[in-house]
């Protein structure tokens, strides 16, 4: 009995430990990512960035499409649950607040990373599945965030196009401030959506 407990209590560590060396090692990759592009990340540079041995990169990771398409959706996953702690009773109305929220997901390091993983796949057929079922993974999961954010009824005709045609724009937006700061601008759109879409769902 007392030695089960001790191998437990070894064994809870390690499991944390392990935890923790893939958590850096995907934060790593769409830092990497994002700074480098796909040319300029390898599992070296994203190991070394994690403070960890390649060999460790490759336990957890046994290909370099494995570690960025597992690093863009953990990332777009802590996103999402950090956008839904923001309103945790949903927007309550304040549907500016819930357009600029969700137009800050097409903006930042990980948006700049998957972009750079899009771009990649659109040229390397072994990555172009797995990214395009993830992209799919992670546009279902903005639409119901948006649905919830937005209190949107997508029962009445028009409407689920409306929330899609906000991410759509939304991603545009983010596209557009890649190269320069495009704040000022992007507020007045997301000014301009908000009263749109206040009209639009009632």
């Amino acid at each position: 009995m007392g030695a089960v407990s001790a191998v437990d209590r070894d064994r809870v560590p390690k499991q944390d430990r392990s935890r923790a060396t893939r958590q850096r090692l995907l934060e790593a990759a769409v830092a990497c990512l994002g700074e480098h592009g796909w040319a300029g990340s390898t599992v070296s540079v994203v190991a070394e960035r994690a403070g960890v041995s390649r060999g460790a990169a490759q336990h957890h990771f046994p290909t370099r499409e494995d570690l960025f398409t597992a690093a863009v959706e953990y990332v777009a996953e802590e996103r999402s649950t950090a956008l839904r702690a923001l309103f945790p009773q949903g927007a309550h109305g304040d549907r500016r607040a819930a357009v600029s929220a969700l137009v800050d997901l097409y903006t930042g390091p990980l948006f700049r990373a998957a972009l750079h993983l899009w771009v990649a796949a659109s040229n390397e057929e072994q990555l172009r599945p797995r990214v395009t079922e993830l992209e799919a993974r992670v546009g279902r999961e903005a639409h119901r965030i948006a649905v919830e954010l937005l209190d949107a009824d997508e029962s009445v005709p028009g409407v689920r196009e409306k929330v899609q045609g906000l991410l759509d724009m939304a991603r545009g937006l983010g596209l557009a401030n890649l190269l320069t700061d495009d704040a000022p601008r992007r507020e007045r759109v997301v000014a301009q959506w908000a009263a749109l879409l206040d009209e639009a769902l009632g």
